[in-house]
């Protein structure tokens, strides 16, 4: 391995990883807050607005990431959506996560006895505080695992923001590996940052879980 086209490439190489972090970040809390407020619609919203939310789901979760990016990047001019790479990146990420977001807290909603609501609204809580104090708590377990599994999803979906000039990490390794006819390092070098993305997401994902778990316990 040639070191020394890393110590070249490093700081191209570490900016596309940078990119690459907030892409996924921001696209994640963006679907997961966008998300949550369509589970919420559909549980508590009208029977039309219900509707709408499965239209949009069934939608999205049939179409390819990829494409939905290009409609985004390249047909947003059409219709006044004017974006960067980048901000073409975090938006297809929220667009695309949401509904499976929105599937994931629908699944922790359900997973909650409806005796415990139906006691809940006896005694006169608000659907608000019932939410807060006695689903939300509850719903963390069983879906700490679907939600970390989706983000590891995402990271590795990064890679396919690439394909509209997002300088993240694969589309570096491309122009590196473009520049010095290597590939064979550039990409495992690529594959080892992807794989450290993994473990840390899933290494957090397993002590969130553990915390919410002995919270719950000693509640």
């Amino acid at each position: 391995m040639e070191t020394e086209l890393f110590v070249r490439y490093g700081p191209s190489l570490l900016y596309g990883f940078g990119i690459t972090i907030l892409c996924w970040l921001a696209g994640s809390i963006g679907g997961v807050i966008v998300g949550f407020v369509l589970a919420c619609l559909n549980r508590w919203g009208p029977r039309v607005v219900s509707w709408v939310i499965y239209i949009y789901v069934e939608i999205i979760r049939g179409t390819p990431f990829m494409i939905q990016l290009f409609i985004l990047y390249y047909g947003g001019p059409y219709i006044g959506l004017v974006l960067t790479p980048v901000q073409a990146g975090i938006l297809s990420f929220v667009v695309y996560g949401s509904p499976y977001f929105a599937e994931i807290f629908r699944s922790g909603f359900n997973a909650i006895p409806k005796g415990q609501i139906e006691a809940a609204r006896c005694v006169g809580l608000p659907e608000t505080r019932i939410l807060w104090r006695i689903i939300l708590p509850q719903m963390l377990v069983p879906i700490t695992a679907p939600l970390t599994n989706f983000f590891i999803i995402l990271t590795k979906e990064t890679a396919i923001l690439s394909v509209v000039t997002v300088p993240e990490l694969l589309f570096q390794t491309q122009t590196m590996a473009a520049e010095t006819f290597t590939f064979v390092e550039p990409f495992l070098v690529l594959s080892l940052f992807y794989w450290l993305m993994v473990l840390v997401t899933g290494w957090i994902g397993t002590k969130v879980e553990q915390r919410v778990t002995r919270h719950l316990k000693r509640a």
